[in-house]
């Protein structure tokens, strides 16, 4: 399998704004300040491969309109965090050591997954993205949606286990298991910077169309009837 360009992959970042990071903050992620180490290898990884990087969190309105309803509650009444342009623990700027750079893209997401009534995909097929790396939190929450969503749109994706975080290690453990068992391919960031084979496409979809037409695979094919005719029967 030949490898393929390395800008064909890019980097999505997913929720590491202050108020989901900072141990002071009621909506921290327990396991998110001590990812950051990795995050940073991978960021600078990908910078050094020139693959395009995605920032993208979530800011919430004051009035509360464009919130979850399941999250409304706890964030109402512990002081409205994450509200556009806020700063400090409960802010919805980006941690320190990972600062977004010129030339990255920046994204505000309306609910968990990135590809959730955001551009994401139209910038990634403009610029030619077969695959994506995802780092970032809640692995169980916004990382694991956005993964399922990558797949749903065709899209290879590269998990990187101790640049996301959970809770506990257990739930990062449970979900890592099952986004290895729905295809992601799964990395720590050092595997990512040393391994070559971690930014080579699978190739899924040109295999897929291969196999279609190599062996005239029909979709819908045209079967006998009972009573001797032939045509399509509606299966579904």
């Amino acid at each position: 399998m030949n490898a393929i360009q390395r800008p064909e992959w890019a980097l999505l970042i997913i929720d590491m704004e202050n108020a989901f990071v900072d141990p002071t903050s009621p909506h921290c992620i327990k396991m998110a300040q001590e990812s950051l180490p990795a995050c940073r290898q991978v960021i600078d990884t990908c910078r050094t491969e020139k693959m395009p990087i995605f920032y993208i969190k979530r800011t919430y309105r004051d009035d509360g309109s464009d919130i979850e309803i399941t999250r409304w509650e706890q964030w109402a009444n512990t002081g409205r965090s994450m509200a556009p342009g806020s700063t400090g623990p409960k802010g919805a700027d980006y941690c320190k050591e990972i600062q977004p750079q010129q030339g990255d893209y920046l994204l505000y997401k309306p609910r968990w997954s990135a590809f959730f009534q955001t551009s994401l995909d139209l910038i990634l097929r403009r610029l030619g993205i077969r695959g994506v790396v995802i780092i970032g939190t809640t692995t169980p929450n916004c990382v694991r949606t956005t993964a399922y969503d990558a797949n749903a749109y065709d899209y290879e994706t590269v998990i990187i286990s101790d640049a996301t975080s959970s809770k506990t290690p257990e739930i990062q453990q449970a979900n890592l298991e099952d986004l290895r068992g729905m295809g992601s391919r799964i990395l720590t960031a050092a595997e990512f910077a040393e391994q070559g084979h971690a930014y080579e496409l699978e190739h899924w979809v040109e295999r897929i169309r291969q196999d279609k037409y190599e062996n005239e695979r029909i979709p819908e094919p045209i079967e006998l009837h009972a009573d001797g005719t032939s045509g399509w029967i509606d299966k579904w």
